[in-house]
């Protein structure tokens, strides 16, 4: 399964920023460096941070970085001022100018953004422009929050609902365990009992007459009645227990 695609768009946070600038940076260096030792491509590049830093490359060859500035404006048909030219240093001074101007305007609304950010109670210096911008920044800055506060909250009652319905399923496991097991002993026990019961019939039936009756003792025996009576009865032996 491959990475979903990444929206690119500027990172807010500062310091994500700075990171992210800081491994990419570190990255395009290495692919340049290869791109430049595999296919013997002469590269010349140059990065300059939120912050103006510059971060430089050039091929490893006998060309410098002016030499491949140079080839590049020829190849756009650009003309580059000489130093000895003075109408043509002049008009690389104003761009230079521009440009540093247009950098400072840049830095300068930085840093306020970051002033105001991480200390908004001084807003004196502000014009109504950059009170409407950074409203709107504060605005979408909410939105964003309470779209993620939101998610997680979403997210946390999924989580408890799902863990109601584990804990409801394994309560009636539990109770459907409790009463099958107390039904089986209960079954048990009666045939248990029952056993026993049919243990002792048996035995009382398999046990003599006499052995039931141990008080007579020796002074009592069995006689027989006339054959047609098909029964037995006790008679005594003393003589004098006769009638």
């Amino acid at each position: 399964m491959g990475r979903g695609k990444i929206e690119v768009k500027r990172i807010e946070n500062n310091t994500r920023r700075q990171v992210t600038f800081s491994k990419r940076r570190s990255g395009l260096m290495k692919k340049t460096h290869e791109l430049s030792v595999l296919c013997d491509a002469q590269i010349g590049l140059i990065v300059f941070s939120t912050k103006g830093k510059l971060t430089e490359y050039c091929t490893p060859s006998n060309l410098s970085m002016k030499q491949i500035i140079e080839r590049y404006a020829n190849a756009k048909g650009i003309s580059l001022p000489e130093h000895g030219d003075g109408a043509g240093a002049a008009g690389y001074n104003d761009q230079v100018l521009k440009e540093l101007s247009r950098m400072r305007g840049e830095t300068h609304n930085l840093e306020l953004s970051l002033i105001h950010k991480y200390n908004p109670d001084d807003l004196s210096g502000l014009r109504h422009e950059e009170l409407a911008d950074l409203e709107h920044q504060i605005e979408l800055s909410l939105n964003k929050v309470r779209a993620r506060k939101l998610q997680l909250i979403q997210e946390q009652v999924e989580n408890l609902k799902r863990t109601e319905v584990l804990m409801e399923k394994e309560n009636q496991e539990m109770y459907n365990w409790l009463v099958s097991n107390q039904l089986q002993k209960q079954a048990n026990m009666e045939n248990e009992q029952h056993q026993q019961a049919i243990t002792e019939l048996k035995l009382v039936e398999e046990q003599p007459l006499l052995n039931q009756f141990p008080f007579l003792g020796d002074d009592l025996h069995l006689g027989t009645l006339p054959f047609h009576t098909q029964a037995y009865c006790l008679l005594p032996t003393h003589p004098n227990l006769q009638h």
